[in-house]
C-alpha cells in the first residue's frame, strides 16, 4: 500500500486586476473576488476593504482550524458563529502617520453548540491559537487577538 502525504509547503498564486483607484478584482484557482471601498471613500462599494477582508480571514481560519481541532478530538460541534470586534488605527490608511500596529486588538466572540465536555473543549480552545494561520501572523504583528468562546450544550 502506497502512503500519500500531503505537501507541507504549497505556493499560492493570487492575480489581480486593479480597474480603479479603489477596486481590485482577484482571480484564485477559479474564483473571483472583489475589494473595494465604500462609496463615502470614493469606491464602488463592491466588496469589502482590504482592512474588513483581513478581519473576515481571521474569521474564515477560525472557522476551519477550529472545527479540524474539533475532529482531530471527536468532537462535532452543531452549529457555529464568530463575531470580530477589530479596532483599526486608521491614521496609517489616511497617511498623517505611520503606525507600527494598526490593529491593536481583535476580539473574536465564538459561540458553539456541542455535546462536547469542558475539557474537550479546552482542547480546542487552547489549540486554535497554536494552529490557525491566519491568526498566527496577526498576532506576530503585534496584534492582541482575543478569543471569548460561548458554549451551549446540546
Amino acid at each position: 500500500m502506497v502512503t500519500v502525504r500531503p505537501k507541507t509547503t504549497v505556493q499560492q498564486h493570487i492575480t489581480a486586476t486593479c480597474p480603479t483607484h479603489s477596486r481590485t478584482d482577484l482571480q484564485v484557482r477559479d474564483l473571483e473576488s472583489v475589494i473595494d471601498e465604500p462609496e463615502e471613500r470614493d469606491g464602488t462599494n463592491l466588496g469589502f476593504t482590504p482592512t474588513e477582508t483581513l478581519v473576515a480571514s481571521l474569521i474564515g481560519c477560525t472557522n476551519v482550524i477550529s472545527h479540524k481541532i474539533a475532529h482531530k478530538h471527536g468532537i462535532a460541534f452543531d452549529d457555529m458563529t464568530v463575531e470580530a470586534e477589530a479596532t483599526f488605527d486608521r491614521r496609517g490608511a489616511m497617511l498623517e502617520e505611520e503606525i507600527q500596529v494598526p490593529f491593536p486588538k481583535i476580539v473574536l466572540t465564538i459561540n458553539v453548540r456541542t455535546g462536547a465536555s469542558d475539557a474537550e473543549m479546552e482542547k480546542v480552545k487552547t489549540e486554535l491559537p497554536k494552529f490557525c494561520p491566519v491568526s498566527k501572523v496577526i498576532r506576530e504583528a503585534g496584534t492582541v487577538v482575543e478569543e471569548v468562546w460561548n458554549v451551549t450544550r446540546d
